[in-house]
């Protein structure tokens, strides 16, 4: 799995994790680290003071290398970015928007910058912007989404950009790690499968949602305001699809959805929380530690890779 994201950032395996908000926390963060992958700390909605605190227990607990997700949306993303600085994160991962206003600083504090993408036209630009690499995120993922499925995306990103690919979206076990190398990614970055793990600070609600998932139970609101996001279908979702399909003012959708996330990880509540995931839901059937989930993902990719395809006779 030696490959050149692993050489740039001094990991493992080419594992991130998703830099989900409220959920890659510390104690997930330093798991998927510990275990040779890319933990991510998810900024998305955290003070200055709490980003700070997050990034000194990842520090307390492991000598790994990890990285920080600043959502460009968030208000706090000026103060956020002065703390990744002086903090001297190895990594950050950037969505929501595009980091050129803070690359100057991030670069030249020695950080590694890895900008979500949904559309290849986004990947390019990014590498003229001096990003390290990319994550090229197809619409199978769970929360903000973009419109490009990830077995499009992926190889037109590769093809697009010299810089290393990371894909994500619809990824859970050793053949989606197969599958994006043989598209041509380098790594692969996973949001679902690791809420789904022992160390996800979620509340069990939340994690149980997700195993009695398939594959058709998740729902894409919000995508007529521009702002799409897939999530598990419940009563929530479903009264917001409803707002949506009856053109309610978006700040009628807004103050419906506002909380969300945070009542589905802290609270569990199955019915008003935004239980985000993905289409590949419906794969994950057990909680495992994130130790396992990695070393098995790894070792049956490394299996299928080995094993070349066979193409039937005619």
């Amino acid at each position: 799995m030696a490959n050149r994201i692993c050489e740039l950032l001094g990991i493992r395996y080419p594992v991130f994790l998703g830099g989900m908000a409220h959920v890659a926390r510390a104690p997930l963060v330093i798991a998927v680290s510990q275990a040779g992958g890319l933990g991510i700390i998810g900024a998305g909605g955290m003070p200055p003071e709490e980003l700070e605190s997050q990034i000194q227990a990842v520090r307390a607990a492991t000598d790994r290398p990890f990285g920080v997700n600043l959502m460009l949306m968030d208000p706090n993303v000026p103060q956020q970015v002065e703390v990744v600085v002086q903090a001297r994160v190895p990594v950050v991962t950037t969505g929501a928007g595009s980091p050129a206003k803070y690359m100057d600083s991030l670069k030249g504090a020695g950080i590694k910058v890895f900008p979500v993408v949904p559309a290849t036209s986004l990947a390019v630009r990014m590498e003229r912007l001096g990003a390290d690499g990319v994550v090229a995120e197809g619409m199978e993922s769970g929360g903000h989404i973009g419109t490009v499925t990830t077995m499009a995306l992926v190889p037109q990103v590769v093809d697009a950009v010299n810089i290393p690919v990371v894909a994500a979206g619809g990824i859970a076990d050793g053949r989606g790690l197969a599958a994006a190398l043989a598209l041509g990614a380098e790594g692969v970055q996973l949001g679902t499968r690791f809420l789904a793990s022992q160390e996800a600070p979620v509340h069990p609600n939340y994690k149980q949602a997700i195993l009695k998932a398939n594959d058709r139970d998740t729902i894409v609101t919000g995508r007529s305001l521009g702002r799409p996001v897939r999530c598990l279908v419940n009563k929530l979702t479903k009264k917001l699809a409803r707002y949506e399909a009856e053109g309610r003012d978006p700040e009628e959708f807004e103050a419906l959805a506002v909380g969300g996330l945070r009542r589905a990880v802290y609270e569990g509540d199955l019915d008003t929380g935004s239980l985000m995931a993905g289409q590949i839901a419906g794969l994950i059937k057990d909680i495992k530690p994130v130790r396992q989930i990695i070393e098995d993902m790894v070792r049956q990719a490394a299996h299928l890779l080995s094993q070349g395809v066979n193409f039937p006779t005619p």
